[in-house]
């Protein structure tokens, strides 16, 4: 079980640091090392989330999201988007900002670090939607009782979570967007733009994503009440079509949520190196073991036996909003922001073991689990 789903995981890092050695010698296998480590540290969180969603997802789509849905992650994220910045905010044309990342990686440093108050805004909004969605939505179980009960009756006024989402990036816009460190200046205006570009991705993607799902489950419960008949016209051709849209736009919002989580990671893999190619190759490992991660998370069904696992990995969502915002004019270590995001899961997944011994499951429970292929 272990060897099948990190298989290629581990022999991709095997291959990832014999390429480093070869290319950069002792010093550049030992950056490459540590950058995945930083990855995996960092996006921990990520796997739970992708879990709670891949699960909801039919068997084509998950390999979607484990093949495609990975050299998006490696090569778009981790390699082309630092460039992509780069090209936008100092105008830049593509070939001239590769060529910068090339061959003067000083100025390219600064040119990405310059970008962090747009790429933090933007991110932190995004995360913080998805923690305050969660906050509100009335569940089964839950962790926190104490904050999450009033939270959840208090999420059946409409479009809360956009106000609360809004009046937190007014606020970061009038303090830590003032006089930020990263390029200097006032970035009032960029951090308003990119934290509004962040929440209107946020409610398209996971607005549509949404529509179609609860939309299936329409029509599925309908097709229960008629005795399980297919519907007239429509038929199963059409609900796996509608299935397919559904899972469609969970693939993006998926995409989304792994381009948001892999900021802080990009922006603090500078702080190890400035060489664009030891970054996508140390960062790239530490996301494949986070696929492999999630695989392994549906394969075990760890969600449905440790049921408080997502409420940890929210909390540390929501955790990381913030410190992505507060970013944007003070420092902060990435061990920090790694270790937030680690104790928050790991307590979550103790009083979830708590929960199942004074329940009598204490090797969780005994439900089939959910079955997803591995795809690389």
């Amino acid at each position: 079980m272990l060897l099948k789903t990190f298989g290629w995981s581990f022999a991709v890092t095997v291959l990832g640091l014999a390429l480093a050695g070869v290319l950069w010698g002792w010093q550049g296998l030992a950056i490459v090392g540590i950058l995945s480590i930083l990855e995996i540290s960092l996006s921990f969180d990520n796997a739970v989330i992708n879990a709670g969603i891949l699960r909801k997802m039919n068997a084509f789509w998950q390999k979607i999201f484990l093949t495609v849905g990975i050299l998006v992650a490696v090569f778009g994220m981790r390699l082309v988007f630092p460039v992509v910045i780069v090209a936008i905010t100092a105008k830049l044309g593509p070939i001239e900002a590769v060529n910068l990342a090339i061959n003067d990686k000083a100025h390219y440093q600064e040119l990405v670090t310059a970008a962090h108050p747009a790429i933090a805004a933007f991110g932190g909004i995004f995360l913080l939607m998805i923690f305050l969605d969660f906050l509100f939505e009335e569940r089964d179980h839950k962790w926190l009782a104490w904050i999450e009960k009033p939270l959840a009756r208090l999420g059946k006024l409409d479009m809360l979570s956009v106000v609360i989402a809004l009046v937190v990036l007014l606020v970061a816009s009038m303090t830590v967007a003032t006089g930020v460190s990263h390029g200097g200046g006032d970035k009032s205006a960029t951090v308003l733009l990119s934290g509004v570009a962040g929440l209107i991705t946020y409610l398209v993607v996971g607005g549509i994503s949404g529509y179609f799902e609860d939309k299936l489950e329409d029509d599925e419960e309908g097709e229960e009440a008629e005795g399980g008949k297919p519907a007239v016209k429509k038929g199963a051709g059409a609900a796996v079509g509608l299935a397919g849209k559904a899972a469609f736009f969970m693939f993006l919002y998926l995409e989304v949520i792994d381009a948001s989580f892999s900021f802080d990671g990009v922006i603090g893999a500078f702080a190890i190196t400035n060489d664009i190619f030891e970054m996508a190759l140390g960062l790239g490992i530490g996301a494949m073991y986070i696929r492999s991660l999630t695989v392994f998370l549906v394969r075990k069904g760890a969600l449905d036996d440790y049921v408080y696992l997502e409420h940890g990995a929210h909390y540390a969502i929501g955790a990381l909003a913030v410190i992505l915002l507060v970013t944007i004019k003070y420092e902060i270590n990435e061990v920090i922001t790694g270790l937030v995001g680690v104790v928050l899961i790991a307590l979550s997944f103790w009083s979830s073991v708590v929960k199942n011994r004074r329940e009598g499951k204490p090797g969780g429970s005994t439900e089939p689990k959910a079955e997803v292929s591995s795809g690389v």
